[in-house]
């Protein structure tokens, strides 16, 4: 029969037993942590967490910004000249609209200053009537408003020419780039548009040295009458013109959003296209307005990449927005406690191989380090 002492001894032993098992296992533990932590405690985002001054949420973005490009104009879609990675130069046709109205009104235009100038044609020059006038200054105002009326059908003819130049410009462009074309046409219609448009500025110049001259006759009726319908006809011009949507800059096509048949117009929420100068890329940081006081221009930065563990890019901060508003990056994960954020902009020194779009760490180091 076990005695109540020998009982309690017994469980004494068991309790040490199990105490010296947790005792192991807790140090086993430890040395297993240890050795695995081992390698990280080497990687300087842990050993240096405490250089920071302040770390915010990123995305990457060409030097030039994203280009959002919508239709200037209502119409239809004809063409889609480019597509995603094209380089295109700035001027360059990137999409075709057609406007079947606009190009009636262009024809009515045009009809109307052809019948305004063969009215205009028929008629003599127009003399100034005042008394005792001598037969010289009569014949000197006659050659004065033929003078005038020379340098406005000069700007007329000077403005079709150019019109036409940036024609043959435009299929030259897309002749290129369907490989029907070699880099020399291109030049070629780029250098005579270049000439065409040096050409309207003379003209247009010389017709405002003759307006300038308080002797010169004013225009008479029809002479006026040709006036209005040009101008008219330059307008339906402009319309026609807006037809075509163009590079604003020197970039390459990040992406398209057009497909011919399609109805474009200025309200659409979706931009027809995106281009962007991605020689060069930065970095559009959201900083918590906490930080604001804190970050200057100038200030060195480290960028971090979750597709490239382990790689740091660095940069600088260019600038700093003025305005406090709400973060976009992380929208969806906002509640109604969230602090808004200022804009920061970052420019990366070597931005490869970080791609448009992609999400970053930006790490604000102090100044003198």
């Amino acid at each position: 029969m076990i005695t109540p002492k020998s009982m309690i001894g017994s469980k004494s032993k068991s309790a040490a037993r199990g105490a010296a098992a947790v005792v192991f296992a807790l140090v086993a533990l430890a040395a297993r942590t240890g050795a695995q932590d081992a390698p990280h405690a080497a990687r300087p985002e842990a050993a240096d967490d405490k250089r920071w001054q302040t770390v915010a949420p990123g995305r990457v973005e060409p030097a030039s910004g994203e280009i959002k490009i919508a239709a200037p104009v209502m119409g239809v879609i004809a063409q889609v000249l480019v597509k995603v990675n094209d380089k295109v130069f700035a001027g360059e046709p990137l999409i075709r609209l057609t406007d079947n109205e606009a190009q009636a009104r262009l024809a009515a235009a045009e009809g109307q200053v052809a019948f305004h100038l063969r009215a205009r044609n028929e008629e003599t020059a127009p003399v100034r009537s005042t008394a005792r006038r001598t037969t010289e200054a009569a014949v000197a105002d006659t050659d004065k408003a033929a003078a005038r009326r020379r340098a406005e059908d000069g700007v007329a003819d000077a403005d079709k020419a150019v019109t036409a130049a940036q024609a043959t410009l435009d299929k030259a462009l897309v002749d290129r780039r369907a490989g029907r074309a070699s880099d020399a046409d291109r030049e070629a219609a780029r250098t005579a548009l270049s000439r065409a448009q040096d050409r309207l500025q003379q003209q247009k110049a010389e017709l405002r040295r003759i307006e300038a001259d308080p002797s010169t006759p004013l225009p008479n009726f029809a002479e006026g009458q040709v006036n209005v319908a040009r101008a008219e006809s330059a307008v339906a011009a402009a319309a026609i013109a807006k037809l075509t949507i163009r590079a604003p800059i020197a970039g390459t096509v990040l992406q398209v959003n057009a497909k011919p048949g399609e109805l474009a117009a200025p309200s659409n929420a979706q931009p027809l296209l995106v281009i962007g100068d991605v020689s060069a890329l930065r970095v559009r940081a959201e900083l918590d307005e906490r930080d604001f006081g804190q970050i200057k221009i100038g200030q060195p930065v480290l960028v971090r990449a979750a597709a490239f563990r382990g790689r740091e890019f660095a940069g600088k901060v260019a600038f700093i927005a003025p305005l406090v508003e709400q973060g976009r990056i992380n929208a969806r994960g906002r509640n109604v406690t969230d602090v808004d954020v200022v804009e920061v902009l970052i420019d990366l020194a070597q931005a490869d191989p970080l791609a448009v779009g992609m999400k970053v760490d930006v790490y604000f180091q102090p100044e003198g380090r």
